[in-house]
């Protein structure tokens, strides 16, 4: 098997929660292509901390945002990166100064970032997916990612996805008390609409929590997850406080507070859609950014 190309591309993506940065060889074949993992650095900033209670992003943030970018910038060019895409989603769309952020970032670290709608975030992560491995062609299913300002909705029916939603229901926004109590509704209302007129089989979700839960659960990446198993999770984490579920349950510090937040979005989409189970691929917004770079020849 002939080797044809090789590129390295990276992502880096400007989250409410954490950001990341993800590099990737991409080696193509004359009969396949293969994306390797060369890095992945996640540094859990929290910016929706400052956005969703102050509407800007405060000074201390800031600067860890800048320093981060510029380890970034290095990073990408010791690895010789030869394309990449910065995205920015929930919390720099809604800063006040999250523009004058952007233009800082450029001077500090020379790295171009992007603002991009939940609806496209949705569409990226959506592309990374590569569902049609793992699911039936013949049902539908609702694609949700639960990030730290927003959760993206998509139904996957026919081999294709025939509708796409963002909520500003997010793990930090949650915790930061700025959830408006019209959105939650809506987005009870919106799973509810999909149960009726899609009757989805299941779940696929994504996102840094559900993808711990897999763990928590010893489970494997091809096995799924019970509701009724994700219920007593939630449960038996919520029972525990937050240096419990750190110690006994072996969080992260910046896991531990953000986990059940998560659970009960996605317990909640499962009981108004009428799902019983939900499959967790492990993929993610930095995924679909370099699947469209390498699809746009980039």
């Amino acid at each position: 098997m002939a080797k044809m190309k090789n590129e390295t591309l990276a992502a880096i993506d400007i989250g409410s929660n954490a950001i990341r940065l993800l590099i990737k060889y991409i080696e193509s074949y004359t009969s396949e292509t293969e994306f390797k993992k060369a890095a992945y650095i996640r540094v859990p900033i929290r910016l929706g901390e400052d956005v969703f209670t102050e509407g800007k992003v405060l000074e201390t943030k800031r600067k860890l945002t800048v320093e981060a970018m510029e380890g970034f910038a290095h990073l990408m060019k010791a690895y010789r990166v030869d394309h990449y895409r910065a995205c920015a989603t929930s919390a720099m769309r809604e800063a006040a100064n999250g523009k004058e952020l952007i233009k800082l970032i450029k001077k500090a670290a020379g790295i171009k970032i992007e603002i991009i709608s939940g609806t496209e975030e949705a569409g990226l992560i959506y592309k990374a997916g590569k569902f049609d491995s793992f699911i039936d062609p013949d049902k539908s299913y609702v694609y949700m990612d639960v990030g730290g300002g927003s959760t993206e909705i998509i139904v996957y029916s026919d081999h294709k996805a025939v509708s796409s939603r963002s909520f500003r229901l997010g793990t930090v926004r949650i915790l930061s008390k700025g959830v408006d109590k019209a959105e939650a509704r809506e987005f009870a209302a919106h799973l509810e609409k999909i149960r009726m007129e899609y009757s989805p089989a299941a779940i696929i979700g994504s996102g840094g929590n559900i993808n711990k839960v897999q763990n928590l659960l010893r489970k494997k990446s091809s096995d799924r997850v019970n509701v009724t198993q994700l219920e007593g999770l939630y449960k038996s984490l919520a029972s525990m406080d937050y240096l419990e579920r750190m110690e006994r349950a072996g969080l992260n510090s910046y896991r531990a507070d953000v986990i059940l937040p998560a659970l009960n979005l996605f317990l909640t989409a499962a009981n108004k859609s009428g799902v019983a189970y939900i499959i967790i691929p492990k993929v993610g917004l930095t995924d679909g950014i370099i699947r469209q770079l390498y699809e746009d020849g980039m």
